[in-house]
């Protein structure tokens, strides 16, 4: 047993030490990558810079390892979310008490209630993914059509901010500010088929139209790939210039109106029964809110509280209240009296007219726009609407797809390069400053596809919805009202 033992520990002894010979033999292993050196402190002059571009509105440090501010900057966010609050605030209540002052009190609640049920339902399809598809940039979206599915469902909007359209401004509040617009766009379209088109037909026509016309026409004018964004693609193969919404919102909307009415056909009794509107005091006070609300729009759209932004407050301003004076004051002349009625429907069409225009003329232009958008709408509503017949019931057309047209065409003639630097960006050759400046020729043509699509779009559009709900509703319901009819209530009680 002593030599098995004695055995077995000479035996460990020899095979340790050939382990150790081996191992002695064997390369030694790769040493360990050094440790990336620590980023580097920002120093003062990076301090300074990032507080330059905040106060400015100009780009952050692209050094990443320095820059300091990689969250929103809270000035230019604050007025951004009181910007997105102030154009929900056109809508609900401005735009639903301006329309509801203008038709029978037996159909009051009816433009409440739409009103109500477009932004709800226009809110959803954001979420979905019409932020997705009008904002995206990337790989997947074009310069005709966008991404569906990038922010799908609002995902990755964070408080980050979204470089691509405002360094300073998180994301989720960008994406909120431009929801209100497409929240208002088809909202506008009641005013023409006020009175006479069903509730489900309304939502359905509206779900379909922010699909076809809304969201393509969106991202052509204002997503960063998008077909007709001169400003700020450079790469557009139409150099046209929109600030807040002449093409997007306004000839949209005013246009597609035109189309539904004649589609839908007249009110019972219209041209044989008087319909004046049930309480211009309303109409007064929703006009105001609108006026108000419309900073948010006009101001808002330069995505800072910059001196872009102070100068589109100041053009919408002098634009609103030439337009607001001269059109009552035409009025007094061709029609012998100054209707509260005219000094509404001026201050909304000044407000219409100067908002494709109003972050890139100077206020000698505003002025200009201010007394064009007195006249020509008006003229449009007393006399283009008697002459041709169509039931535009509030005017919608006359306002809006007359006056976004004009806008979108003054902003081609009138767009300076002192009232904003970004034009020189990607426009140099097409800014020159001069009344027929070759940006006029890029406007009529973002305005001429603006009309086939919201034209053709609508029609169509129109067609579906009356072979699947119908578009109107009885004519019992339409005599009686579509308050009671329609949602049940009414608006005022007699007791």
């Amino acid at each position: 047993m002593k030599k098995f033992f004695f055995t077995l520990i000479l035996l460990s002894a020899l095979f340790g030490r050939f382990n150790a010979v081996a191992a002695d033999s064997a390369p030694a292993a790769p040493a360990a990558p050094p440790a990336p050196p620590a980023p580097k402190p920002p120093s003062i002059e990076d301090r300074i810079a990032d507080l330059e571009a905040y106060v400015n509105n100009g780009a952050r440090q692209t050094n990443s390892t320095t820059a300091i501010a990689t969250s929103a900057g809270p000035g230019h966010n604050a007025w951004m979310m009181t910007s997105a609050a102030l154009v929900l605030f056109m809508t609900l209540p401005g735009l639903a008490l301006f329309y509801g002052g203008l038709v029978r009190r037996k159909n009051v609640l009816s433009v409440l209630a739409q009103c109500f049920g477009i932004t709800g339902l226009v809110s959803i399809l954001w979420w979905l993914f019409g932020y997705s598809f009008v904002f995206a940039g990337g790989d997947h979206a074009g310069a005709w059509l966008g991404d569906f599915k990038k922010y799908a469902l609002l995902d990755a909007v964070d408080s980050t901010p979204n470089t691509d359209y405002a360094a300073w401004v998180s994301h989720n509040v960008f994406s909120m500010y431009q929801m209100m617009f497409a929240i208002i766009t088809p909202a506008l379209i009641i005013g023409a088929i006020a009175e006479r088109m069903k509730f489900s037909a309304i939502l359905l026509f509206v779900a379909l139209w922010m699909v076809v016309v809304y969201f393509p026409l969106a991202h052509w004018v204002w997503g960063v790939t998008g077909a007709m964004n001169g400003v700020w693609n450079a790469g557009a193969s139409i150099k046209a210039i929109d600030f807040a919404g002449g093409t997007v919102v306004h000839m949209s909307s005013g246009w597609s109106a035109l189309i539904l009415c004649i589609i839908l056909g007249k009110r019972l009794g219209f041209g044989k029964q008087p319909m004046p509107p049930h309480s211009m005091v309303l109409c007064m006070v929703g006009t105001g809110m609108l006026w108000v609300g419309w900073y948010g729009f006009n101001a808002g759209s330069a995505g800072a509280a910059d001196g872009v932004a102070a100068n589109a407050f100041l053009t919408t301003t002098m634009a609103t209240a030439v337009a607001s004076f001269v059109w009552p004051m035409v009025e007094w002349m061709l029609k012998g009296k100054p209707s509260v009625l005219g000094f509404c429907s001026g201050a909304v069409a000044g407000l219409v007219v100067i908002t494709p225009a109003c972050g890139f003329v100077t206020v000698g232009g505003a002025v200009i726009i201010g007394i064009c958008a007195g006249i020509v709408p008006f003229l449009a509503c007393a006399y283009l609407k008697a002459k041709l017949g169509y039931d535009d019931a509030l005017d919608t057309f006359g306002v809006h797809a007359v006056g976004g047209t004009m806008g979108a065409f003054l902003t081609g003639c009138l767009a300076r390069n002192s009232a904003n630097a970004n034009l020189a960006t990607n426009l140099k050759t097409y800014v020159t400053d001069s009344f027929m400046q070759p940006l006029v020729f890029e406007q009529i043509k973002a305005m001429l596809i603006t009309i086939v699509l919201a034209v053709v779009g609508t029609a169509i559009i129109a067609f579906i919805v009356k072979a699947v709900v119908g578009l109107r509703p009885s004519e019992e319901t339409e005599t009686q009202g579509l308050d009671l009819i329609e949602h049940g209530e009414e608006g005022y009680h007699h007791g």
